[in-house]
C-alpha cells in the first residue's frame, strides 16, 4: 500500500465516521508561542482544547506537516542514522472536541488499523500501553476490544507524579492527560522487547498511533484543573505506518523516501542507496521546501536560522559524496512528484523553493571560502598542535564552518581540536539562547477574559460603550485613577485591534468627569483591548463612555492599508505568480509590505508596479466587502494575507479594475480607491533570503513626499548647472572624474611610498650579523605599509623589517622577514610581540604579518624593542 493511499484512506475512514477533513496548518504555529514548529497534529486545534476557540465542527482528521528540527523536540542530529528519525514528517490525527471520548476513540483505532476494508494488519501483531492508572483504557481494550491482558502494558509514572511515557502534555503548561499507545512487533528476526521492558529501546516493537485523553488543563504552578469538555487528540506518523503496510523496517524504505534517495543519488553521483549521507539529503529536502513554502527562510536568528543550519547540513553531507556543485535545489522536482498531489503549493512555489535553496547554496560556498581565510590565519599564527575552542566555535557559529571539516582540515596538518573549549562556547551560547528565547512562554499567560468585543469600526469611528473589565499591570481591578496604564475592554468599540498588519486605532474614552487617551488597541481572545492612560477623572467598570477613535490617523492608516493591497496585486503581475506575501506593516505614515522574490526588483519593475497601482487608484472603483465562509472565498479567487487568523466566517475585500484584487481580510480599508489619493514607492531592499521588502507612502504623505523630490531635484539642477534631463549624465561625470582623481592618488602614494623605502633601506642597522630595520613613520598612509615592506625586503636581500605608523589615534604595524630567515625569525612572532605593546594584536605568514592597536603613546617605546628582541631570538 502506497503513501499517498494511506494518508487517503485515513482521512476517508474518519470522514465516513463523521470527522470534518481539515487542512493542514502551516508549520510556523499561529496560535502558540510555546512552540518554534509546529511539530504535531493538535496544534491548530490547541485553542479550542483550551476552550479559547469554537470550530462549526466538534470532529476533525488531518495529515499535517510536522518538523522538529529546533527547540524543545529537536531530532536534527539523528536523522539519517536511524530507523525512524525525520526532521520533516506527516502525523495522521483525529480529534475530538467534547464529543466521544475514551472507547470510541480506542474502537475508531482498533477498526482502522485491523478492519479488512482498511489496512487489515493482523491483531496479533499489536500490542497496547495504558497509563499506569487508567483502568477505564485498559477495561476498553482488554472487556470491548478484547486484546489479550498479557498484550495491554501499563506505564508508570517515573521520576514525578504524571511524568510518564502515557501521561502526554503539550508542554510545561496547558491541555494535558493519559494516553494509550499502539506498538507494532516486527517479528523475531529484530532485535528489542516490548514497551516498558529492558529491552524496549530494540526496534522491534515500534509505536505507530498514540491516542491522547485531554483532562486537563495545567497551570503554571502544576495545577491540574479538569478542563471543560473532555476531549481526544491522536496521532499517528504517516511515514511509520507506511513501513508496516510496506513490510519494511526503516522508514527510508519506504516508496516516496526510495524515490527521493534515487534523485539524491543521481545529483550527487552515488550508487549506494544505503548511504547513510544520501538518507540526510532525502529528509531534508522536505523539511526545507515547507519550511520555504511556510515563509521561513534562511537567515541567522529563530526559525530561519534552524532552516539554515538543515540546508547547510544536507549540502556537506553531499559534498562528502563528492558532489561540489550546487544540487539540493534540484530535488525539489522529485519531491513535487512525490508530494505534489497531497500538498498543490509544492507546485505553486516551486520556482521559488528552488531559488531560495540555490541562493544558500551558492551562499554556503563563499562560507566555506571564508572560513578557510579564518582558519589559515588561526593556524598560522597559533601555538602548538591543538587548534582553539574558541576558534572552532567561531568557524561555526559566525561562518557557519561544519566542525567535522574543520575536524578534517585538522587532521590532514596532524592538528587536534580543543572540543572542550569548543563544547563550553556553545554552552555559554546555548545559556544566552535561553535566556533571550521567546519560545518558552507560559501558554495560560494574559488577561483571561471573558465574552466578546463587538467591533463597529467598520462603519463609525465613534460610538457609545460600556467598560466590561479593567486590568493594571495585567491585574483585574474596578477602578483606575489619573496617571494610571490601564487595559480597558468594551462591550463594543469603533478602535481596530492590531491584526493581519494593521496597527491598532489610537483616540480616546470620554465619560462623564473623565477621560483616558487610548495609545494602542490590541486583540486578546474575542475581545479588543485598549491600552492608555487615564489623563481625567477616574474610570471604573460598568461605566457608560463615548469611544472616539482619532479620524486622521485611521483615515491615513485606511488607505495605506487598502494600497498595500493594489501593491500586491501588481508585484503579482509584473513579478511572476510566485510573489506571496510574508508580512506587513500599516499604520498612519507609511506601508511595509515584504514578500516573496528571488532578487532585487530592478528600477523600471518598481516603475511599472507603481504605474499599475496609481491606474488603479485613478479608476475610483468601488471597494467591495463580503462575509463567506472559506470555500465559498476560495471559489472567488481570495488570497489569505500572512500571519491572520481566520475564522469559520471571513471577509472578502475586492477592490480594482476587473476584480484586480481579491484577498481575506478584516482590516480597515477606503470605500473608493481614488480615496487613496496616490502611492509612492520610496524603498525597496532584501531582508532575508528570498524576501524582498517595499516601503510607500499613499494620500497626503506621497504629495508631501513628491514635493520634497522636487526640491533636492532643483538644488542639484542648481549646483550641477544643468537641467532635469541632464541630471544622471552630469552625476555619471562627477562619478567617473572621482574614480580617475582616485586612482591618480594611489599611484601618488605608491611612488611616495617607493621613495621612503628607497631611503629607509640605508638606516638599516645590523644585529648579529642580520640586517634590521624598524621604524615609526609620520603621514604614511598604512595601506601602503605593506607594499613598503616588500620593497624593503627585496632592497636588503636578506633582513628583517618592522615598520608602524599612527594616525586618529590607531597604531598600523607590518612586518616582514625575508624567507632565508624564517627557520630563526617569524614576522608573525615580531608582529605579536610589537602589538602586545601598543594595546593590540596582529598575526600572520612567516614572511609577512599585520596587526595593529590603539595606543600611540607607546608605539616608540615598542619600536625600539625590536632590536632586543632580535638579538635574543638570535641566541
Amino acid at each position: 500500500m502506497k503513501t499517498t493511499a494511506i494518508r487517503s484512506a485515513f482521512l476517508n475512514y474518519f470522514a465516513s465516521k463523521q470527522h470534518q477533513i481539515v487542512a493542514s496548518s502551516s508549520l510556523v504555529p499561529g496560535n502558540d508561542p510555546t512552540l518554534l514548529f509546529t511539530n504535531a497534529g493538535m496544534v491548530q486545534f490547541k485553542d479550542v482544547f483550551l476552550g479559547d476557540d469554537k470550530r462549526p465542527y466538534n470532529r476533525a482528521t488531518t495529515s499535517q506537516r510536522c518538523v522538529r528540527a529546533g527547540g524543545k523536540h529537536n531530532d536534527l542530529e539523528n536523522v539519517g542514522y536511524t530507523a525512524r528519525h525525520h526532521t520533516f514528517f506527516e502525523m495522521l490525527g483525529n480529534f475530538s472536541f467534547g464529543d466521544y471520548f475514551k472507547q470510541d476513540a480506542i474502537r475508531f483505532a482498533w477498526e482502522f488499523l485491523t478492519s479488512s476494508e482498511w489496512l487489515n494488519i493482523p491483531t496479533e501483531k499489536l500490542w497496547v500501553t495504558v497509563y499506569q492508572e487508567d483502568d477505564e483504557a485498559f477495561d476498553v481494550w482488554s472487556q470491548t476490544i478484547g486484546v489479550p491482558v498479557d498484550r495491554i502494558i501499563r506505564i508508570g509514572d517515573k521520576g514525578g507524579r504524571y511524568n510518564s511515557d502515557n501521561f502526554w502534555a503539550m508542554g510545561d503548561t496547558g491541555p494535558c492527560g493519559p494516553c494509550t499507545e499502539i506498538f507494532y512487533d516486527h517479528g523475531e528476526g529484530i532485535w528489542g522487547g516490548p514497551p516498558g521492558s529492558p529491552e524496549e529501546d530494540g526496534d522491534r516493537y515500534i509505536e505507530i498511533w498514540n491516542v491522547v485523553f485531554m483532562q486537563y488543563n495545567r497551570g503554571a504552578d502544576g495545577t491540574m484543573a479538569p478542563l471543560p469538555k473532555p476531549s481526544v487528540d491522536t496521532g499517528m506518523g504517516l511515514e511509520r505506518i507506511a513501513a508496516v503496510m510496506q513490510s519494511v523496517h526503516s522508514n527510508y524504505e519506504i516508496d516516496l523516501f526510495q524515490n527521493l534517495l534515487k534523485a539524491a543519488a543521481k545529483e550527487t553521483g552515488t550508487q549506494d542507496l544505503e548511504n547513510k549521507s544520501l538518507r540526510v539529503i532525502a529528509d531534508h529536502i522536505r523539511s526545507c521546501s515547507f519550511l520555504v513554502i511556510d515563509g521561513v527562510t534562511p537567515s541567522n536568528e529563530g526559525r530561519g536560522y534552524v532552516v539554515r543550519r538543515i540546508i547547510r547540513r544536507a549540502i556537506r553531507h553531499g559534498n562528502q559524496l563528492g558532489q561540489k556543485q550546487p544540487f539540493f535545489h534540484k530535488l525539489v522536482a522529485s519531491l513535487v512528484t512525490e508530494m505534489g498531489d497531497a500538498y498543490p503549493e509544492l507546485l505553486e512555489q516551486q520556482a521559488l523553493v528552488e531559488r531560495v535553496l540555490l541562493q544558500e547554496e551558492e551562499q554556503f560556498a563563499k562560507t566555506l571560502d571564508k572560513g578557510m581565510k579564518v582558519l589559515e590565519e588561526a593556524i598560522s599564527g597559533m601555538e602548538g598542535t591543538e587548534i582553539p575552542g574558541i576558534t572552532i566555535f567561531t568557524l561555526y557559529d559566525t561562518y557557519g564552518f561544519p566542525v567535522d571539516l574543520t575536524n578534517d582540515i585538522a587532521r590532514e596538518r596532524e592538528l587536534t581540536l580543543d572540543m572542550s573549549g569548543y563544547e563550553q562556547a556553545m554552552e555559554q551560547q546555548r545559556e544566552r539562547a535561553r535566556a533571550s528565547s521567546k519560545f518558552g512562554m507560559d501558554y495560560n499567560a494574559g488577561l483571561n477574559i471573558e465574552g466578546v468585543t463587538e467591533f463597529t469600526g467598520y462603519q463609525n469611528l465613534s460610538g457609545q460603550s460600556a467598560v466590561r473589565a479593567l486590568f493594571v499591570d495585567n491585574a483585574p481591578c474596578d477602578r483606575a485613577a489619573v496617571g494610571q496604564q490601564v487595559a480597558v475592554v468594551l462591550n463594543q468599540t469603533p478602535f481596530y485591534a492590531e491584526s493581519g498588519g494593521q496597527v491598532g486605532d489610537q483616540g480616546e474614552l470620554v465619560w462623564n468627569g473623565g477621560r483616558l487617551v487610548v495609545r494602542d488597541t490590541q486583540k486578546e481572545g474575542d475581545n479588543h483591548v485598549h491600552l492608555g492612560e487615564v489623563v481625567e477623572g477616574e474610570l471604573k467598570t460598568g461605566v457608560s463612555l463615548t469611544a472616539k477613535v482619532t479620524a486622521e490617523s485611521r483615515d491615513a492608516t485606511r488607505c495605506n492599508h487598502s494600497a498595500t493591497h493594489l501593491l500586491h496585486a501588481a508585484l503579482r503581475q509584473v513579478l511572476g505568480d510566485h510573489v506571496t506575501q510574508k508580512g506587513s506593516l500599516v499604520d498612519d505614515e507609511r506601508l511595509r509590505f515584504d514578500f516573496s522574490h528571488f532578487e532585487s526588483v530592478k528600477p523600471e519593475q518598481l516603475r511599472e508596479i507603481e504605474r499599475i497601482v496609481n491606474e488603479q487608484i485613478r479608476a475610483n472603483t468601488v471597494v467591495e466587502t463580503c462575509v463567506t465562509d472559506m470555500d465559498s472565498a476560495r471559489e472567488l479567487g481570495a488570497m489569505a494575507l500572512f500571519g491572520e487568523k481566520y475564522g469559520d466566517s471571513v471577509r472578502v475585500l475586492t477592490m480594482g479594475q476587473d476584480r484586480f484584487s481579491v484577498e481575506l481580510c478584516g482590516g480597515t480599508h477606503v470605500e473608493r480607491t481614488g480615496d487613496i489619493g496616490s502611492l509612492v514607492i520610496t524603498a525597496e531592499a532584501g531582508i532575508a533570503a528570498g524576501v524582498r521588502r517595499i516601503e510607500a507612502v499613499t494620500a497626503e504623505a506621497a504629495g508631501q513626499w513628491s514635493e520634497c523630490s522636487e526640491v533636492v531635484i532643483a538644488q542639484l539642477c542648481a549646483q550641477l548647472k544643468g537641467s532635469r534631463e541632464a541630471l544622471p549624465e552630469k552625476v555619471q561625470q562627477l562619478q567617473d572624474r572621482n574614480r580617475h582623481l582616485e586612482r591618480e592618488l594611489d599611484q601618488l602614494k605608491q611612488k611616495l611610498a617607493s621613495a621612503k623605502g628607497s631611503d629607509l633601506a640605508a638606516d638599516a642597522i645590523e644585529v648579529a650579523g642580520i640586517k634590521l630595520l624598524a621604524e615609526n613613520l609620520d603621514g604614511v598612509d598604512p595601506k601602503s605599509l605593506r607594499d613598503m615592506v616588500d620593497q624593503l625586503k627585496n632592497k636588503l636581500g636578506s633582513g628583517v623589517v618592522l615598520l608602524a605608523t599612527a594616525a586618529e589615534g590607531k597604531v598600523s604595524l607590518a612586518a616582514g622577514v625575508t624567507k632565508d630567515l624564517t627557520a630563526r625569525i617569524k614576522a608573525g612572532d615580531l608582529l605579536k610581540m610589537v602589538a602586545s605593546q601598543v594595546g593590540g594584536k596582529g598575526g600572520g605568514r612567516p614572511d609577512f604579518a599585520q596587526g595593529g592597536g590603539t595606543d600611540v603613546n607607546a608605539l616608540p617605546a615598542a619600536v625600539a624593542s625590536v632590536e632586543g628582541w632580535v638579538k635574543d631570538q638570535l641566541g
